[in-house]
């Protein structure tokens, strides 16, 4: 038996696994069998896959090469082009409103924690305990005059706390992107 021919052998073990058949009966299996657990299964069928890539490519497994990204970067004109909300929405909202800028597919996309990083080292964040002990991220006086808040919301857990920006903190952000960039350079911040 060839390499080949084992891969597919295997393949077919496999598959029948993450579908729940027993491969040697071709009987399906109990639902209480731990391979019609959701986990087993998604990582049986990864597994197969990959079996399946390394067949399309003839036997041969590597790693594609990654080009490096670029890093990120937006220009003053792209920046016109930012959607500003009315309600005051979370870092990560505009965070992603920022990424939908970007024209190059090949440049690295903009952290919500390189914006924290930032809004922390120039004193407009802070980190405070709350009842239970638990640090949480709060606007300071100079945050608040930034437009940073606090919104009590509702989820599925009850209630809870996130940092919101209004329209003005929205700007600031965008007004300060170039000094964003270049503070988590200077830090070595993953992905810039």
């Amino acid at each position: 038996m060839t390499e080949l021919e084992k891969i597919v052998y295997a393949k077919s073990y496999i598959e029948k696994l993450a579908n729940g058949v027993n491969p040697l009966t071709d009987q399906v299996v109990s639902d209480m069998d731990v391979i019609n657990n959701v986990r087993i299964s998604r990582c049986l069928f990864y597994v197969s896959d990959l079996l399946r890539q390394i067949l399309d490519n003839d036997g041969i497994s590597h790693k594609k090469s990654r080009i490096p990204k670029k890093p990120f970067y937006l220009g003053h004109e792209a920046r016109k082009g930012f959607r500003y909300s009315k309600m005051p929405i979370p870092v990560s909202e505009i965070t992603r409103r920022i990424n939908e800028l970007i024209s190059d597919e090949d440049m690295t996309k903009l952290n919500y924690k390189h914006i924290l990083n930032w809004l922390f080292e120039i004193g407009a964040l802070h980190f405070v305990s709350d009842d239970e002990g638990k640090m949480t991220r709060q606007p300071i006086s100079t945050g608040l005059h930034l437009g940073i808040h606090i919104e009590k919301r509702l989820g599925a857990r009850g209630t809870y706390h996130v940092i919101v920006y209004d329209e003005i903190g929205q700007q600031f952000i965008l007004d300060h992107l170039d000094d964003i960039i270049e503070y988590n350079k200077a830090h070595k911040s993953v992905g810039l």
